[in-house]
């Protein structure tokens, strides 16, 4: 078998890591894009030339696109998906292979559960399968952690502290959950995901101190980085961002001085 925490240390950069993310584009549609940001390679230079970690993918995009930039950015591909289209209980069923990822040149493949939804049991069996083969392949496994459903607190630290704990049971090697704002409340969080690798979820596009100190706040509370998507390609100053944003995940410095780097 391959040694998997090899491969998860090919992700990192000092133990930590940067992911850009431009999988929204199936459940969201293309809302999130503008006349220049709808053009993928536009995110992929994005991804290239900020030196992120992995840039995040359905299979359409790293079929028609990744070949491109194989060897220049790490590639992480979901496996499953769903539109955002009617109003239903959560479920997002696998639309890509676990051989298919390999053949693309994924570098690991991610999954999301809906922890708490009516189809959990369908997920978790799913997600079995691909964990096994994936390891069994030497890709790491990265899990989207997101409580979901009738009923469910989404946004409950204890909620999401389930939910990290029980992505560690299932032999997630990364763990993508999102953060609450509570910053105490995130170290358990953190926590509770054992030793397998957390990143808090970028989410919708917010002021650019409230987005930097969510970032710095997750940081503070152990994350081991973050996985962000609109809060840089939808910004005007993307590059400006990203450098601030590393700065945070990677240097230790304080939201005051990452913003000093936008306003240059």
């Amino acid at each position: 078998m391959v040694n998997i925490q090899h491969k998860i240390n090919e992700l990192l950069t000092n133990n930590k890591a940067l992911f850009l993310a431009l999988d929204q584009g199936l459940e969201h549609g293309p809302k999130d894009f503008n006349l220049t940001t709808i053009n993928p390679e536009y995110v992929f230079n994005l991804a290239r030339d900020e030196k992120f970690n992995a840039i995040i993918l359905q299979k359409g995009l790293a079929i028609r696109y990744h070949e491109n930039y194989r060897y220049k950015i790490p590639l992480i591909l979901k496996l499953n998906g769903k539109t955002g289209l009617g109003h239903r209980e959560p479920y997002s069923p696998q639309i890509c292979s676990v051989k298919k990822a390999v053949k693309l040149g994924a570098d690991a493949v991610g999954y999301t559960i809906y922890f708490g939804s009516p189809y959990e049991p369908e997920m978790f069996k799913e997600f079995s399968k691909i964990e096994e083969e994936a390891h069994d392949y030497g890709l790491p496994v990265v899990l989207w952690a997101y409580p979901r459903g009738s009923g469910v607190e989404e946004s409950s630290t204890d909620t999401l502290a389930y939910a990290a704990r029980a992505s560690l049971e299932l032999g997630a090697d990364f763990i993508k959950i999102k953060y609450n704002g509570d910053s105490e409340g995130y170290k358990w969080i953190v926590k509770s995901s054992g030793n397998s690798k957390l990143f808090a979820a970028g989410g919708e596009k917010k002021d650019v101190k409230d987005f930097l100190s969510d970032v710095y706040n997750v940081m503070k509370a152990g994350a081991s980085g973050v996985a962000i998507g609109r809060n840089v390609w939808q910004s005007e100053h993307p590059l400006k961002i990203s450098d601030a944003v590393k700065a945070i995940v990677f240097g230790n410095k304080t939201v005051e001085q990452a913003l000093k780097l936008i306003k240059k």
